[in-house]
């Protein structure tokens, strides 16, 4: 047998088997492909046999209208529904036909309940076919088609690896030798989804173009937790795509499909001078069906007892997912057929809410007054009348709830499923306070003072009314713990997972540290004056920072960099539509980088390359009296910036504190970065770069003078797969740092009671003059205490003050948390922390005209390429007291320049060693021997063992610190001095853990 010979047996087995499947398994009507007629698409038998069999009574009419016309006028009438301008094989599913004034359903959906016998019946008579070897024109043979009552909706390639082909070669087929205009491809009017397949893998594309034809992978992803990807998990004795015929091809799900999923989206594009509408046939991703299936299934059960948490990737399509669980949520009903949910609440951290989320779920129901959306316009009233109406779903920002908790009245009875796009910046403590509070069941009547807090927190915390349903890519330890689920080993995690792993693998987002270059700025600080004033170390410090930032040398050193970089690796990329992103330290530092950029181009006589600026607000430069805007330095309107930078005429953009998340440019291709980065930040600002941009083969570059590759390595890594919870919140935790806050003696009980009483009795009656000025001598006896202290204690005192309110917040939500006095000391220190600051002016001295930089210079470090990410799953919630290391030293300003020139030249500055010194403590934490000795020794003997241990964890930790851990082996007295800081609090929590 020749090889094509046993490739065709190869790939007609596997064909064969899953029609086999499909007929016995999910009750398919196999029929040969002589029944299929190519001008229209159809198996016209299997059409007029299910009319007749559940519309009999309009078949007889139309009978004697049309005669012995019937099947054609019947065939070319819903051809032509289905091909006529604005139409489109769904719609006509959807909503039927009209023919000579009678109604032509061609599908039936599964009745919510068996109560009406009739349209039971029609349902079970849907008729589901398969057919192989289906020519859609002369010479161009089709695998396999399924009919859904002789409609053809779904085409199948099949390839076998054990013939040496796979799903590859099935997309090749589609795009080099089917003819997109077949009526069985026409696109909207021909089958709506199309399969690439071979026993490991599922692609799929609804529109076939030819060779520019886009797939996407249909997997269910290979798997779980940190070892989550592409592809489809093994099965011992079925091919890893059984799930095709198991899950999504049964008649059920087809028939949800149509009806709850797919849908025709349509955007506004601008082509020229004009603006058309892209069409896109809408087809979920396996993740996305089964997100929503699971859902489904498991609100159904629990009703509004929990929260969930959706931990998808960018390039997920979330605002598809999102849409899909409103509509959805709707119109779910329980067992007994009642309603689950009276209205869904979308909340964005957008300021004006995506219009593009609006149109998603309008296109999947036309019905009037279904979904509004508090725009721009809208007021807190507005918002206020929604949720007390009969609006079914409302589209709103999160910063509205605040002003409306003390509004929002008879919502008791309601219930609410509040959809969070983007939890990981929407759950701000008191944001997310306002919500619960605006949406949740009144409490019972209270009588006394410490009624009415308790009756307070029951608000801040889960209603049993309101189930939350939280969207992101990059959940916090905070969001694990207030909208996650405990896993088996104890740990909290998303409820649904679609991981940026799997997504990069998949193909739908690309890494964005792939191609990963670092420059680092050196340079020479001379002082201009002869005095030498003492200055704060830190507040020193960061004024020369911020001088060698906005210095004009440093700028056009690296706007050089930057554009020539551009012009030489990037510009050319998207068929020479790549754009590119730098981000900025600070808004004169987009002022100033702006200007540096224009002024580099002219000189150059680069014409091609034109850049916009964004930053919020007014700004002003030193030493300059102009006043810049972004509107004025773009000359046009904030709105129109997005929009410009689309065209062609703008390929970077210049950014301080916008864009940075939210932005969705596939044709960004390139970031250069001025600015810190850290943690989900990080990951969301470089993030902007990850859309993928076909038909192009987009490759991304970051140029990074700001931070290295191993930081940002550090930021993806708990995000990549599987992100958990490591700790959680615990009331004794709470009362811990209200224990060591009282030792501070700054705040009295006595004034906590006091101003407690009056802030309560103010929401039922006016306060006199009198009171307020009692509410006032309260808080600023208090500051009194405060001022008295060190300023080394203050910071010590602001940071646990800080911790303890924070923590309370989330730990009120998450649990079940009741303590009156602990909530009077919580509400105090809200309004305490208002008064608070400290000076960090640098004792008032200006270090402009005092210094002077000379060779600044910028040197290439390293570029990291295709370097696959370690996943850290674990995150924490800091509910640990803070390490708190010796207050700001006094030094002279000589000293001070003495260090950062040393600095500049090493290979690490103050943040590493400081990261450094954290490692080393975290190994010693872990050490059995040091466990031990904190059981049997006092702090004092501890110390001993403490220290003799510190070079074994050197030694244990030099791979990830080599440079600064060698230093310290080397110079014991110094090991002392770093080390010593962490000796007391490693005491004390082994021996609380040891006991």
């Amino acid at each position: 047998m020749d090889f094509m010979t046993k490739a065709k047996d190869e790939r007609r087995e596997f064909q064969r088997g899953f029609a086999a499947h499909l007929s016995e398994e999910n009750g398919f009507i196999a029929r040969g492909s002589q029944n299929f007629n190519a001008a229209y698409a159809m198996d016209v038998d299997m059409l007029f046999e299910f009319l007749y069999a559940t519309q009999e009574e309009v078949m007889a009419d139309l009978e004697s209208v049309f005669k012995e016309d019937l099947r054609e006028t019947v065939v070319n009438f819903i051809n032509g529904e289905i091909t006529k301008k604005g139409s489109s094989l769904i719609d006509v599913l959807k909503n039927g036909v009209e023919i000579a004034n009678r109604k032509l359903e061609l599908m039936y959906t599964k009745p919510a309940t068996d109560f009406n016998e009739d349209l039971k019946a029609k349902y079970e008579n849907n008729r589901f076919s398969v057919m192989e070897e289906v020519y859609a024109k002369a010479g161009e043979r089709v695998d396999t088609v399924l009919f859904l009552n002789g409609l053809a909706i779904i085409a199948i390639e099949f390839k076998s690896e054990f013939s040496q082909q796979n799903y590859r070669n099935a997309i090749k087929q589609y795009r080099m030798d089917r003819d997109p205009k077949s009526r069985l491809f026409l696109w909207k009017a021909g089958c709506f989804v199309c399969f690439a397949m071979d026993t490991q893998n599922v692609m799929m594309t609804t529109k076939l173009d030819g060779e520019k034809t886009f797939f996407l992978p249909f997997n269910k992803g290979n798997g779980v937790g940190v070892h989550t990807g592409a592809g489809n998990p093994p099965l011992q004795d079925e091919d890893p795509v059984s799930y095709m015929w198991k899950e999504v091809l049964t008649k059920d799900s087809i028939l949800e499909l149509i009806k709850k999923f797919i849908f025709i989206e349509r955007k506004e594009v601008e082509e020229g001078e004009k603006t058309k509408i892209k069409e896109t046939v809408i087809f979920p991703r396996y993740h996305q069906l089964d997100l929503i299936r699971k859902i489904l299934a498991d609100v159904a059960v629990n009703k509004t007892r929990l929260n969930y948490l959706i931990q998808h990737s960018a390039g997920s399509g979330k605002t598809n997912s999102i849409a899909w669980l409103a509509h959805r949520l709707v119109s779910l009903h329980d067992e007994a057929n009642e309603v689950i949910y009276d209205t869904i609440i979308i909340v964005t951290d957008r300021v004006v809410v995506d219009r593009q989320l609006q149109k998603a779920v309008t296109s999947l129901d036309h019905a009037r007054g279904l979904i509004r959306t508090m725009d721009k316009n809208c007021s807190s009233r507005d918002l206020k009348d929604a949720l007390e109406g009969n609006t079914k779903i409302v589209a709103t920002t999160i910063q509205k709830f605040p002003y409306i908790v003390s509004e929002l009245k008879n919502l008791k009875d309601k219930r609410f499923a509040v959809i969070i796009d983007e939890a990981h910046s929407s759950t701000s403590g008191r944001n997310m306070q306002a919500v619960t509070r605006a949406l949740g069941s009144d409490g019972a009547d209270v009588e006394d003072f410490d009624d009415v807090i308790l009756d307070e927190l029951r608000k801040t915390g889960k209603q049993e009314n309101v189930s939350m349903f939280a969207f992101t890519a990059t959940p916090k330890a905070t969001t694990l713990r207030m909208f996650g689920r405990l896993n088996p080993d104890g740990h909290y995690e998303a409820f649904h997972l679609y991981s940026m792993k799997q997504a990069i693998e998949e193909g739908f987002i690309l890494d964005v540290l792939q191609n990963y270059t670092t420059y680092k700025t050196y340079y020479q600080i001379n002082k201009e004056i002869e005095d030498d004033p003492e200055l704060k170390t830190m507040a020193a410090k960061r004024q020369i920072a911020r001088f060698v930032e906005l210095h004009e040398t440093n700028i056009s050193q690296r706007v050089e960099i930057i554009i020539e970089h551009f012009k030489n690796h990037v510009m050319a990329g998207l068929g020479g539509e790549a754009k590119a992103m730098v981000v900025t330290a600070s808004r004169q530092a987009a002022v100033k980088y702006r200007q540096a950029f224009e002024d580099y181009v002219a000189k150059k006589g680069y014409d091609d390359i034109h850049a916009l600026v964004a930053f919020s607000g007014k700004v002003q430069l030193d030493g300059d009296e102009k006043v810049y805007t972004e509107v004025g330095m773009n000359q046009m309107s904030e709105d129109s910036v997005p929009g410009a930078f689309d065209s062609r005429e703008y390929n970077v953009m210049i950014v301080a504190n916008k864009y940075q998340t939210g932005f969705d440019q596939k044709k960004l291709s390139a970031m250069y970065v001025m600015k810190r980065l850290k943690g989900v930040n990080a990951v969301q600002t470089l993030s902007r770069l990850n859309r993928v941009c076909p038909p192009h083969d987009k490759k991304v570059f970051v140029l990074d003078f700001a931070n290295s590759y191993e930081e940002m390595e550090k930021a993806f890594a708990p995000y990549y797969t599987t992100t958990l919870l490591a700790n959680d919140l615990s009331a004794s935790k709470i009362k811990e740092l209200l224990i060591s806050l009282d030792g501070y003696y700054v705040i009295d009980a006595l004034d906590v009671e006091r101003f407690d009483e009056l802030i309560f009795k103010k929401g039922k009656t006016t306060l006199s003059s009198g009171e307020q000025r009692s509410l006032e001598r309260c808080l600023m006896s208090s500051v009194g205490r405060f001022n008295e202290l060190r300023e080394e204690k203050q910071r010590e005192y602001l940071t646990k003050l800080r911790n303890f309110k924070r923590f309370y917040e989330y730990l009120i939500q998450v649990s079940c948390f009741e303590d009156a006095d602990v909530h009077k000391f919580y509400i105090y220190i809200t309004y305490f922390l208002k008064l608070l600051s400290i000076d960090d002016a640098g004792d008032g001295f200006d270090l402009r005209g005092k210094v002077k930089i000379d060779r600044i210079q910028q040197i290439k470090g390293e570029t990291r390429e295709n370097e696959p990410i370690t996943p850290e799953p674990f995150v924490s919630l800091p509910v640990a007291e803070p390490i708190v290391l010796p207050g700001d030293k006094r030094e002279l300003l000589s000293e001070i320049i003495a260090e950062i020139n040393a600095k500049t030249g090493a290979d690490y500055d103050v943040d590493l060693a400081i990261n450094a010194a954290m490692q080393i403590r975290d190994i010693m934490m872990k050490s059995d021997d040091l466990k031990t000795s904190a059981k049997n020794n006092t702090e004092s003997d501890f110390k001993f063992s403490y220290f003799s241990n510190v070079e074994d964890a050197l030694i244990q930790g030099l791979g990830q610190n080599q440079g600064f851990f060698s230093y310290l082996l080397d110079h014991p007295e110094v090991q002392k001095d770093v080390l010593g800081i962490f000796l007391s609090e490693i005491y004390k929590s082994l021996r609380a853990s040891g006991e």
